[in-house]
């Protein structure tokens, strides 16, 4: 298994739509955009975020195939990290690594995250890579259409 990343293309934007129309995914991310079947809406965002130069972008490839994505962004004047995987790749260290390289390529510290309490996938992701528990939020998920608990991190080194 060898992951990879590398910029984001045009030809990645049809994976990760599809990805996110994944109900399971969908949940699991739970602060999401929006309606998850708008290609107009997901398009319209992407160019945004694409064309933002703050926000730092990578596509996650398995063994050359398209898998998901890992990016950066200033939330509530903090510089936070993203990412997600399809579905069918949890549990196989895939977002661990991807997220281990994101964090060689982007340097600045400190980085904060997010997940939902109840995603433990995510959270051991983040603590593999460092990041330590330093609170928690509560906000709505749109993807639950209720507010949820969150778990926030921070990784300073």
């Amino acid at each position: 298994m060898e992951v990879t990343l590398r910029e984001v293309t045009d030809d990645d934007l049809p994976h990760f739509f599809e990805q996110q129309r994944d109900p399971a995914y969908d949940h699991m991310a739970a602060f999401t955009r929006g309606d998850p079947d708008d290609r107009d809406g997901f398009l319209a965002h992407w160019a945004k975020v694409r064309a933002d130069p703050t926000i730092l972008l990578r596509t996650i490839l398995l063994d050359g195939q398209v898998v998901g994505s890992v990016g950066s962004f200033v939330l509530f004047g903090a510089r936070e990290v993203t990412y997600g995987v399809a579905r069918e790749h949890w549990g196989k260290g895939v977002a661990t690594e991807a997220l281990r390289l994101f964090l060689a390529l982007f340097p600045e510290r400190p980085l904060h995250a997010r997940a939902a309490a109840d995603n433990v996938g995510s959270r051991r992701v983040l603590e593999k890579c460092g990041f330590q528990v330093t609170g928690r939020d509560e906000g709505f998920a749109r993807a639950r259409g209720q507010m949820v608990e969150e778990v926030v991190l921070r990784l300073d080194a």
